[in-house]
């Protein structure tokens, strides 16, 4: 039975995967470090602000990660004004709500970042929690943030369904005992089928209740049954 929904935040309520690259590149070349495409792709892939700092940085103070980390949100709210919604979501979400379905939002992202871009798009009545990356110790694939989000929301894992667009997004979901289904087009498809993904969509535009609840049926948590890629 489908009973909650949670959802990632970026690259999966909104497209925002552009922004965080720009920013993250201008915020280490101003501290003399140049990075290279690979080196995106380990930022997108899901994680805390803080391991990416380590990973780029090396070991720093809890002080010098709070300054970086101001830093860097600074930069990312100057250019996030344009943010809008993935296609569909909105409808979606009335979807959901009107099924008295409890959603949750479940990001990786900071606790600030993450409200403001749910209360500037008006999505934050949507969910009836939201976790972030600061409320949890270890970042995905870790399945810590996942298991917190249904605790809050009062419902077992088996009951929800993630929708995520990283590896170690939909491998946390996996882990937590949920089903999960990519967002994603393009060369990014394989690796989430990889992952353990259920089911592929390309936005909100193409997935309902029934399709969720199919694929709850129809699965079962640790084995992958739909993956045809958009339906």
């Amino acid at each position: 039975m489908l009973r909650a929904v949670i959802f990632d935040m970026d690259g999966v309520i909104v497209d925002s995967h552009p922004i965080h690259k720009k920013t993250w590149r201008t915020f280490l070349a101003s501290l003399g470090k140049e990075i290279s495409e690979e080196d995106l792709n380990f930022i997108m892939e899901g994680r805390k602000r803080e391991e990416i700092l380590r990973h780029f940085l090396g070991d720093l103070s809890q002080e010098q990660m709070q300054v970086f980390g101001r830093q860097k949100e600074q930069l990312f709210r100057r250019q996030s004004a344009s943010l809008e919604p993935i296609e569909g979501l909105r409808e979606f979400l009335s979807e959901l709500e009107h099924a008295e379905i409890k959603l949750a939002v479940a990001s990786s992202g900071s606790s600030g970042r993450v409200n403001d871009i749910l209360v500037s798009l008006d999505l934050l009545n949507y969910f009836e929690a939201v976790i972030t990356g600061d409320q949890v110790t270890n970042g995905k694939p870790d399945p810590a943030i996942f298991l917190m989000a249904v605790d809050r929301l009062g419902v077992l894992p088996a009951e929800t369904l993630v929708f995520e667009d990283s590896v170690s997004g939909v491998k946390a979901a996996k882990a937590a005992g949920m089903m999960c289904f990519g967002v994603a087009i393009n060369g990014i498809i394989p690796k989430l089928l990889e992952a353990g993904a259920d089911h592929i969509i390309p936005d909100f535009s193409c997935v309902s209740i029934n399709v969720m609840r199919a694929c709850l049926s129809d699965c079962s948590p640790t084995g992958r049954r739909d993956v045809s890629p958009w339906g």
